[in-house]
């Protein structure tokens, strides 16, 4: 035994030179023992050294707590018979302090009985070795055992990985969606006036895009003396490339510069007039493709009022028909449809017309309206629509808007929608007075 105690020494010196005897080298070889006999430590130590491993020795249950919270042992051989604290207890509480470092422990016992090993494996242990202890058995038992300290680290760093990287996204995210927060205040400035009244007229906007921003584009402009351009625009897609197209084309249409708009042409005497509305899309049509490098098209109705008389021309490229309410409650859906604008070169548009009279009103809406689904699948359709035009015939101005969304929100079941939802309401109220 002596002889066995001097090597146990030369050990020890040995392993605090390297530790690169260790049989698994990514994991740190710490073994703590915990046996109230001296005797039955060294033993033990004796032979964990020979297999490189580091090890710590307690006598009690209480100093090998002590001695893991500096240590952090990858294994602990534990008595389970001790005075004071026993094995079980030991184990328990070293299970509380092992946070994400999980260590190994293995209870030594010459219990044997199916419930003792159950009442073992309830506190904590992973494994048990029988007293005497076989020193081969031992071997195989902290091999296993450093198996799953591998496989258990490996999946611990893994984790870690994949947490560090979802903090990575989060704040690549938060940094987006503080951007996309302020291209929305970009996107739903291009709509400065959601409301004007006229000397008999009235025009009400509405853009809710289905997320941060997105393809739809409403508004009004000057158009010469007694006139007003409406135009209703729906870009294929959705997201930021979406609204970076209806940005560009609010500048083709646009209230602040009448010069850049090209559905103005400048008369000698310094005033506008409002071009054909079928020509104005032609010339989108080139301008799209000509100049813009994008795979995106669009849909539109352009509409010329004539403020005095109620006389509307418009031009249709693939957008949803204007829905012309009457003042007795007459519902009309029509127009030439159209083919959307930035697809094909060459394409010829038409033009048609609708009389206002006092009390009429017409709007313009994206087909996020009449597309808008149900929770069976079918969609709104312009029967639905006209369904809720007929329901809010006397709500006038913003608040139609405001209610009509509440009636999709009703019909879908939801108030987050699928598409972007767009629209312009003009409501016509002049009388032979006033004209």
């Amino acid at each position: 035994m002596r002889s066995l105690m001097n090597a146990d020494v030369q050990n020890i010196d040995a392993v605090d030179a390297s530790e690169s005897v260790s049989a698994v080298r990514d994991v740190p070889p710490r073994v703590l023992i915990v046996d109230d006999s001296r005797l039955q430590r060294k033993i033990l130590s004796s032979s964990i050294k020979r297999w490189g491993f580091e090890v710590y020795e307690a006598g009690s249950a209480e100093e090998a707590l002590e001695i893991a919270h500096k240590a952090h042992p990858d294994l602990v051989l534990s008595d389970w018979m001790m005075p004071g604290m026993n094995g079980l207890e030991f184990c328990n509480e070293f299970r509380k302090m092992s946070g994400d470092r999980y260590g190994y422990f293995i209870l030594l016992t010459s219990k044997s009985e199916k419930n003792e090993v159950a009442m073992g494996l309830q506190a904590g242990a992973d494994d048990f070795v029988t007293k005497p202890v076989d020193a081969s058995e031992l071997r195989a038992r902290i091999a296993a055992g450093q198996r799953i300290l591998r496989m258990q680290r490996e999946l611990t760093e893994k984790n870690r990985l994949i947490t560090d990287t979802l903090d990575e996204l989060q704040r690549v995210y938060d940094s987006l969606d503080n951007d996309l927060i302020e291209a929305k205040k970009l996107q739903q400035s291009l709509i400065r006036e959601r409301h004007k009244s006229f000397d008999c007229s009235d025009v009400s906007l509405m853009l809710r895009s289905s997320g941060h921003v997105g393809g739809d584009l409403v508004g009004f402009f000057p158009a010469g003396e007694g006139h007003l351009g409406l135009f209703s625009i729906d870009v294929s897609g959705h997201g930021i490339s979406s609204a970076l197209m209806t940005a560009r084309l609010a500048g083709y249409l646009s209230a602040a510069a009448p010069d850049q708009n090209v559905a103005l042409q400048r008369l000698d005497d310094g005033s506008y007039s409002f071009l054909p509305p079928e020509q104005v899309i032609e010339t989108l049509n080139d301008l799209v493709l000509d100049e813009m490098e994008t795979e995106h098209y669009f849909t539109l109705l352009l509409a010329d009022v004539d403020l005095t008389s109620g006389h509307v021309r418009m031009a249709q490229a693939g957008h949803p028909h204007p829905a012309v309410q009457r003042r007795d409650g007459t519902i009309e859906q029509t127009g030439p449809g159209g083919f959307p604008v930035g697809l094909m070169s060459g394409i010829s548009f038409t033009q048609f017309e609708t009389q206002l009279n006092p009390g009429d009103r017409m709007l313009l809406l994206s087909d996020g309206v009449t597309e808008c689904p149900g929770p069976d699948g079918d969609m709104l359709e312009e029967e639905g629509l006209a369904e809720i035009l007929r329901e809010l015939a006397q709500v006038k101005g913003p608040a139609f808007f405001e209610a009509m969304l509440w009636k999709m929100s009703d019909f879908a079941g939801d108030m987050d929608f699928p598409d972007d939802v767009s629209g312009i309401l003009f409501e016509y109220h002049c009388t032979p007075d006033d004209k």
